[in-house]
């Protein structure tokens, strides 16, 4: 299987390995050291070799922080995270910090009032986070001191960086050479008056010269960094093992590659302005500029907002990618409602529907860790089950499947709550106003320029009216086949960047009540020019287009809650559903389809 049950949270393991930090900091003569769940790349996913969050605290959360003081260790998480955090750190010794409701200065100012110096790694902090960290203790007495990583120090058995092979991106999935896009993306830069730009983000990588790796579990995207020229050359930084003749081949003579030890000395000898991202470009590679012949010039990593915005190729292979896992999540789902209540386990319900995903033929990785979770399980918003943690689907429980498979057409991730045995008119009553949500932001029309935040409300509205909320975004993006969370566009209250045609994004509303049960809902969707309307206002608008075609478990609900709009969008999307998915199933699972699509 490609998902593992291991226990990968060590809670015991804490205290020691806090002890040995806080060790070489009075050795350093420092008052704290700030470990952040990054890595020189700064993208949102780590190698173990650089999971030094979780080494040291056992959280596995995919985002967070730890400040470690000498009589307190702060790690800070926000809502997603807040129930799984208190049951992977030994919180004896680990205090959570709820973040961004408390910001690390405030924390630190608290902590240190008579000031102190604070340690950091240059390379694991971006630019744009340790400019506001300062700004932000200007007065405290507290000042950022650079230092070799603290943790790599006491990590005795600290894995070695990975070297997974790169393998070509055709451009026939692409639908753009890397030449063409190399040239497109050069221009923006000779139009800023950049001369170059350093590349960190490994998706950004990979989008680029159109390669694909497997560095990063989950996620088909290599480790290296990128120095792209105005000119449209290429100076890559990457381990040449990873690298077969026909990779070479494939990336040609504009891309000249180099040792990964040699960046910094190749980035300090660039002249004229280098453009570095402020939001993921490492403190370490500003410094070398600046030492340099270079003037930095602080802007966006140049292919963030081109790969966000996916070609029509890209596009026409995500629909096909969803289509194949619907068909997969339908033979499941046909498997899932044979089984008697109180047969299957939370881990029996991921290898199943990981043997249907493979039974595609085209899976080539799930895009993360299935989340499985029943009863109080599925109230913690990003659980992983394991050996220790896997619990039997009893009568009246819920069932919070989350999950994707990775296509080389297609990036999926899907969420559908699933009912146990019977379910309680509570439960039921959640799962609806739930549904509502998904519906709303599923019909929704909006004027061209709004962004993630403006439109969030529409999915937390029939919660909202009923006092409840979710601490998550609506929406994240999606790669294709590349990184099941993507940027810069997103759905949530934090979401600034205006949504265009071709970003894909998820559309996952959700309730969770703590200690009781989970619900959650997703589709993927993908923003499109809305069709002009007969009458009315004229200035350009914008929809969603449907990706994920998979049945809503019509037994948890509640039909009169749901206005007729509501209802009508519901059984079209059902019919849709069952056109475009039965073909593909078995006969088995097509009685299955056509008795879940019926009309509500």
């Amino acid at each position: 299987m490609f998902q593992s049950f291991d226990e990968s949270a060590s809670p015991a393991q804490g205290p020691a390995r806090l002890a040995a930090l806080r060790a070489v900091l009075a050795a350093e003569g420092l008052a704290g050291f700030i470990i952040p769940r990054a890595d020189a790349h700064q993208g949102e996913y780590v190698a173990e070799r650089d999971d030094r969050l979780a080494w040291l605290t056992s959280f596995t959360g995919s985002a967070g922080f730890a400040a470690a003081l000498h009589d307190v260790a702060g790690v800070f998480i926000d809502g997603r995270y807040r129930t799984q955090v208190k049951a992977q750190v030994d919180l004896d010794h680990f205090t959570p910090v709820p973040w961004p409701e408390v910001s690390l200065a405030a924390w630190l100012k608290a902590q240190l009032p008579e000031g102190g110096e604070v340690g950091i790694d240059p390379w694991l902090h971006t630019v744009g986070g340790v400019m506001d960290l300062e700004a932000a203790l200007v007065g405290s007495g507290i000042v950022l001191r650079e230092v070799a990583n603290l943790i790599d120090q006491v990590w005795q058995d600290q894995p070695a960086a990975p070297l997974a092979p790169v393998s070509v991106y055709e451009d026939a999935l692409a639908g753009e050479s890397h030449g063409d896009k190399r040239a497109r993306l050069a221009a923006d830069l000779r139009s800023a008056g950049h001369d170059a730009a350093v590349i960190t983000l490994p998706d950004s990588l990979a989008w680029l010269l159109n390669i694909r790796g497997s560095d990063i579990p989950r996620n088909p995207i290599p480790h290296g960094f990128a120095v792209l020229h105005n000119s449209g050359a290429v100076d890559l930084f990457m381990a040449e093992e990873k690298l077969s003749p026909e990779v070479r081949a494939h990336l040609g003579n504009e891309v000249s590659l180099h040792p990964v030890a040699a960046l910094e000395t190749a980035v300090a000898a660039l002249p004229g302005k280098i453009r570095l991202d402020r939001n993921t470009g490492p403190l370490a590679l500003k410094q070398a500029i600046e030492t340099g012949a270079g003037e930095v010039a602080l802007g966006r990593d140049p292919c963030i907002l081109p790969k966000a915005c996916k070609n029509p190729v890209e596009i026409a292979g995500s629909r096909e990618a969803h289509l194949r896992d619907g068909a997969a999540m339908c033979e499941f789902l046909a498997w899932y409602d044979e089984q008697p209540i109180g047969s299957l386990t939370e881990i029996d319900v991921v290898k199943q529907l990981e043997a249907c995903r493979r039974a595609t033929g085209a899976l080539k990785e799930i895009s993360f860790e299935t989340i499985s979770g029943t009863g109080p399980n599925g109230a913690v918003i990003h659980y992983r089950v394991s050996e220790k943690t896997n619990a039997r689907l009893e009568d009246g429980h819920l069932l919070v499947l989350d999950s994707g498979g990775q296509y080389l057409d297609g990036t999926t991730d899907i969420t559908r709550t699933l009912p146990v045995g019977a379910v309680g008119d509570t439960e039921k009553t959640c799962f609806t106003r739930v549904l509502q949500g998904m519906i709303a932001m599923s019909r929704l029309r909006f004027p061209k320029g709004l962004s993630g935040r403006d439109i969030d409300s529409v999915a937390r509205a029939p919660l909202w009216e009923a006092g409840l909320d979710y601490d998550h975004g609506t929406g994240h993006g999606v790669g294709v086949y590349l990184c099941v969370h993507e940027g810069p566009q997103n759905l949530s209250r934090r979401g600034v960047e205006p949504l265009q045609a071709g970003m894909i994004l998820s559309n996952e509303p959700g309730y969770y009540r703590e200690g009781a049960f989970g619900i959650r809902i997703e589709n993927l969707i993908v923003v499109q020019e809305a069709a002009a309307l007969a009458e009315g206002d004229a200035r350009p608008m914008m929809d969603f287009e449907t990706l994920t075609y998979v049945p809503i478990d019509r037994r948890l609900i509640v039909a009169d809650m749901l206005t007729e709009a509501q209802r009508d969008w519901l059984n079209g999307y059902h019919q849709t559903v069952r056109d475009k998915i039965s073909p593909r199933l078995s006969d088995k699972a097509k009685l299955w389809l056509a008795q879940s699509c019926a009309p509500v």
